[in-house]
């Protein structure tokens, strides 16, 4: 059994190594790199869940980084329950092969309540009052108390929003070697999500994100050296890369305006009515899923899409085992955006109806994935008092809402989810070995078998390659 170390690089493909990052170029020269051919939808949670089961989505049903609820009538994103992973995990499998075996899952999702022997995940406290405090839940539960101890709260608003920086991926980066130092797991699993930021804000543009490059190079240099000293397997692996765009794509507004989204109005604000509609699409980047209530207008509403500038490919009921997407969760119909374009949740045809979680930072609330909230809004002036303001009031006891993010999708240029056509900008696998020859390409479905064989030592995956 050898030791193992899983450094999940969010958003890195093989256009943004160089220059700017010294060290995984060197990395790559002294090792080897591949090529991941992402699964579709090439989103976090169904790239992630890929690599952890050895499924396609049809097999382990993260259909997406969220979907609609149809017990409930409810579009939910990023829950957090393990269980809703279906099929066995890679520990489950390891730890029936190789005695001693353990692993630790560092905010990797689907954390909460997993079988791996440690974990660390963001679970932000939401007081009565409104307040949002950030935390992190943990396994064992005292853990969450030495890692904050020792390295301050959790960064929370760094991991997500308009705040975003590397201090978040720093955080958990240090984590990752404190519970290494700990508890010695065979098998660790690290997420470092600092790319992501500003490739979706600015898109690939290396003369916008090479301070950011410059950053996660140095952090995964740090790492590196860290679990070499272990005499670890290590591999750097990204999820998907990043492409530039410029077109959103309201396909909510769209369905509304042929009579199948339906709303309902609170206090002068729409809320999207997923149960009394006829169809609606939960956006998730340049995926996205469409529910349609009666099969019999599933060709018109498809047929809608066909027309819908942006829209490059649909799949309508069986056609979607041709994307490994024929799940129970997944949308009657599925949609993929062209190159240039990607998918707002957006609904309301007046910016004045928008729900008020719509300008604030509310990944659980909002029924589609929202960029936009990586941005405060420019179009409201000294918005650095605003915020200082607004969390004044929170500390006082006052309720007051952080309506700063702006309805402005056009401030978005990098998106990911389709399958790029050039190969150049598919997520990579890096090792510190000479597994692959730098021409290899692997499917995602593959990544769990190439962890198994290096934790178990073995040679089944390098003669699959030859």
């Amino acid at each position: 059994m050898k030791k193992t170390v899983v450094i999940n690089v969010v958003g890195l493909s093989e256009t943004l190594i160089g220059d700017h990052t010294p060290f995984l170029r060197s990395y790559i020269e002294k090792g080897s790199m591949a090529r991941v051919r992402p699964v579709f939808p090439a989103v976090t949670c169904t790239a992630q869940s890929t690599y952890l089961t050895g499924r396609i989505p049809a097999g382990h049903g993260i259909v997406g980084n969220g979907w609609y609820f149809k017990e409930e009538y409810e579009v939910k994103f990023w829950r957090q329950s393990n269980r809703l992973v279906q099929g066995e995990k890679i520990w489950d499998v390891l730890r029936k092969e190789e005695a001693g075996f353990s692993c630790a899952n560092l905010f990797w999702w689907y954390n909460m309540y997993a079988s791996a022997d440690y974990s660390v995940t963001p679970r932000p406290n939401y007081l009565a009052d409104g307040r949002k405090i950030p935390d992190v839940y943990s396994y064992p539960a005292d853990l969450r108390d030495e890692l904050q101890d020792s390295l301050g709260q959790f960064p929370l608003f760094k991991f997500w929003g308009p705040a975003t920086d590397i201090s978040s991926s720093e955080w958990i980066a240090e984590a990752a070697k404190m519970v290494d130092e700990k508890y010695d797991p065979t098998l660790t699993f690290i997420y470092l999500p600092h790319l992501d930021y500003n490739l979706q804000r600015y898109g690939p543009d290396l003369n916008k994100v090479r301070k950011d490059l410059e950053e996660i190079d140095l952090l995964v240099k740090d790492l590196v050296s860290w679990y070499e000293k272990k005499e670890a397997s290590i591999l750097v692996l990204s999820e998907y890369g990043i492409t530039p765009v410029s077109q959103p794509v309201h396909i909510n507004r769209t369905l509304r305006e042929h009579g199948f989204l339906s709303v309902r109005t609170e206090r002068g604000r729409e809320l999207l009515d997923a149960g009394a509609s006829e169809a609606f699409a939960v956006a998730d980047h340049q995926a996205a899923h469409v529910y349609v209530k009666h099969p019999e207008n599933l060709g018109k509403v498809a047929a809608l899409l066909n027309k819908l500038p942006g829209v490059e490919s649909v799949w309508t009921g069986e056609e979607r085992a041709e994307i490994g997407l024929d799940h129970e969760r997944a949308g009657d119909i599925v949609v993929s955006a062209d190159a240039n374009s990607w998918f707002t949740y957006y609904y309301w045809l007046d910016d004045k109806k928008a729900p008020d979680f719509a300008r604030t930072v509310d990944i659980h609330r909002k029924p589609g994935y929202d960029p936009a909230e990586m941005f405060t809004d420019p179009e409201k002036p000294l918005m650095p008092m605003r915020i200082v303001w607004k969390l004044l009031k929170k500390k006082l006891g006052f309720r007051t809402l952080m309506d700063v993010i702006p309805l402005r999708a056009d401030l978005i240029k990098g998106s990911h989810g389709r399958i790029p056509e050039n190969a150049e900008d598919f997520p990579v696998v890096i090792t510190n070995s000479n597994l692959f020859d730098n021409t290899n390409q692997i499917n995602a479905h593959e990544v769990f078998t190439l962890i198994k064989d290096l934790v178990c030592k073995s040679r089944n995956y390098e003669k699959s390659l030859s």
